[in-house]
């Protein structure tokens, strides 16, 4: 795979300094490629690109129409080169092809609902007193900085640009250092079906380099961020200096619960499915199992059983059903919480270890790892990890599995299982989190809000709500009787 380049102004750039950072394969450790390490020079270079042609109005000033147009031409050119978008997400991720297919459809679809839904009605009139005319316009925020996390490559980036480009935005987007090929691979789509120079503009680097100057630069008109919480508090601050608009979709530490009454092969089903899915690597994964007490120990024991039946493996092998983690780093990371859930006093009921046999050694792989006797104290019962690591509670009744449920500092995503409809609103309806299921976990739709309560985030994505997100709102009064006002005397 050729070297990578960022894209500004509607040129491929290498860094400034001409400096790069190895892209690693992270189910064989091997370099796939290097790619430009960008410097604040650079990071500036693009802001001033598309400031100047969101005020030329190369973008903002065309038609929804025309806009719609574009969009609906990337997304038959992100279908058309499906095969190859798969195979560079598995490649530089890790996660599985029937994972990374299903984020490269789930893209192209973005772009459509987004190109359909501009030009669709807008705005609002209001009957005011005469002889006034009082209406709301939607207008695009202007330069928009867009800064994605690795679980999800090339759909995170579409989930930002999609809506920001829909409204008229022109956009500075920084991939993660990590996963920077597919990104790079959809702007080359935007440069194939002629989007204007500037519009679209790509800076790969460091977010504490590249990422810092796009928060913090007064000609960004917005920060729109997903990561970690961490991160996305230090975004808000440093947002704070300029005023910018903030759109923040942050961590979770979701909870599953799972009631005696539940049909209980398709609550085991999705409890792994909501873990397991993308190595755990995934915000809205559902990290905590909390399980009503009558048949906790008859569902930790089937969990384990079918957990320890996961094929894990590289992404590119079709029988592969869990990949590897995306770095080193990271699985160190999930290695270290491992070490914490033992030394806090929690069993492991399976998993645990990192995978060195049968050819995995030189890659990131963990077992699918579940922890029992586990409290509401824990470090692994309230702080993140983002791997393939569960922790299954215990409750006794709905308003203790509420309580427990809406325990931490989180409040992305939550499901409930239960076979009374009733008890599942009811219980849905007091969770704070922002996306929840009932009988059901993970599935999520373009049409759909995406984001979450208390330290998950601020905003929404996807949806109407995503748009409105890159949207400033103006009210427009009009004098239907011309005449002066009389308010003064003389």
């Amino acid at each position: 795979m050729a070297n990578l380049k960022m894209f500004i102004d509607g040129e491929w750039k290498e860094s400034e300094t001409l400096e790069t950072r190895p892209i690693i394969n992270p189910a064989n450790g091997e370099v796939i490629s290097y790619a430009p390490e960008g410097t604040v020079a650079d990071a500036r270079a693009a802001i001033f690109a598309a400031r100047s042609a969101f005020e030329k109005g190369v973008w903002s000033g065309i038609s929804a129409q025309e806009r719609a147009s574009y969009l609906f031409k990337i997304a038959d050119k992100i279908e058309e080169y499906a095969d190859e978008l798969t195979q560079l997400e598995t490649m530089d991720n890790g996660k599985t092809l029937r994972e990374a297919g299903f984020d490269v459809g789930d893209a192209a679809a973005c772009f459509r609902y987004y190109a359909g839904l501009i030009t669709k009605p807008d705005g609002y009139t209001y009957h005011v007193a005469d002889p006034m005319q009082a209406m709301v316009v939607r207008e695009p925020v202007g330069v928009c900085g867009l800064i994605v996390p690795w679980n999800y490559p090339l759909l995170m980036s579409v989930w930002k640009i999609a809506p920001a480009l829909a409204a008229g935005n022109t956009i500075v987007f920084k991939p993660s250092e990590v996963t920077p090929v597919t990104p790079k691979k959809l702007f080359e789509i935007f440069e194939e079906v002629g989007l204007p120079k500037g519009v679209a503009n790509m800076v790969m680097g460091a977010g504490a380099v590249v990422g810092n100057e796009i928060a913090s630069h007064p000609e960004v008109d917005m920060i729109s961020f997903t990561g970690g919480t961490k991160t996305g508090k230090h975004i808000m601050k440093t947002a704070a200096d300029t005023m910018k608009k903030v759109s923040l979709e942050l961590g979770g530490k979701s909870p599953n619960i799972i009631f005696a009454d539940a049909d209980f092969e398709t609550a085991v089903d999705y409890a792994l499915f909501g873990i397991y899915a993308g190595a755990g690597q995934v915000c809205s994964a559902g990290s905590r199992i909390l399980v009503e007490e009558s048949i906790y120990d008859q569902f930790v024991a089937r969990f384990v059983e079918r957990a320890k039946q996961i094929k894990v493996g590289p992404g590119n092998d079709p029988s592969t059903e869990m990949g590897p983690l995306v770095s080193k780093e990271h699985l160190e990371k999930v290695l270290h919480y491992i070490e914490v859930g033992k030394q806090e006093g929690a069993s492991v009921a399976c998993g645990g270890n990192r995978i060195v046999s049968n050819g995995l050694d030189n890659g990131y792989f963990v077992e699918p790892t579940a922890f029992v006797d586990v409290n509401q104290e824990m470090r692994i019962v309230q702080e993140e990890i983002f791997g393939p690591v569960v922790v299954i509670q215990k409750f006794k009744d709905e308003e203790e599995a509420v309580k427990l449920a809406n325990g931490t500092v989180y409040g992305l995503a939550g499901g409930v299982f239960t076979n009374d409809g009733a008890k599942g609103l009811r219980v849905i309806k007091k969770l704070k989190s922002g996306i929840t299921w009932v009988n059901s976990y993970h599935p999520t739709y373009n049409e759909a809000p995406w984001g979450g309560y208390k330290q998950s985030g601020i905003g929404r994505s996807l949806g109407t709500f995503g748009l409105e997100e890159f949207q400033e709102i103006k009210q427009i009064n009009i004098n239907l009787q011309v005449e002066p006002i009389g308010w003064f005397s003389n």
